[in-house]
């Protein structure tokens, strides 16, 4: 009988614990617990996925391309790495405060009959 409690210690002791807990706590408490730990293994995914795609736009929007040579880069520097060329102006064109006239298409309208 000694040799079957040494063996089998962690057995016994964790079935003393889920019988004691479960009618102290209520089938409730574990329910509940169980239902925290598979939210949290769907949501801590979810928050890095959310993570890895906000660094990832805000890298895309640091990103710039030269208009002479077409280099990538990023807005570390002033001027191109190969041509040399100022990507602030090339910033500047790519602003959103133009006139809304300068970025619009005019289409006119046709009746089919």
């Amino acid at each position: 009988m000694d040799y079957f409690l040494r063996v089998n210690k962690n057995i016994l002791t964790y079935s003393l614990i889920i019988f004691l807990v479960i009618p102290i706590f209520g089938i409730n408490f574990v329910i509940g617990l169980l239902s925290n730990i598979l939210i949290l293994l769907f949501l801590i995914p979810l928050l890095i996925v959310i993570l890895v795609f906000l660094g990832v736009t805000f890298y895309k929007s640091k990103i710039n391309t030269c208009n002479n040579c077409g280099a990538i880069s990023l807005n570390l520097s002033e001027t191109c790495i190969n041509c040399g060329a100022n990507l602030n102006d090339i910033y500047k064109k790519n602003q959103l405060d133009k006139k809304p006239s300068e970025s619009t298409i005019e289409v006119q309208a046709e009746e089919i009959k």
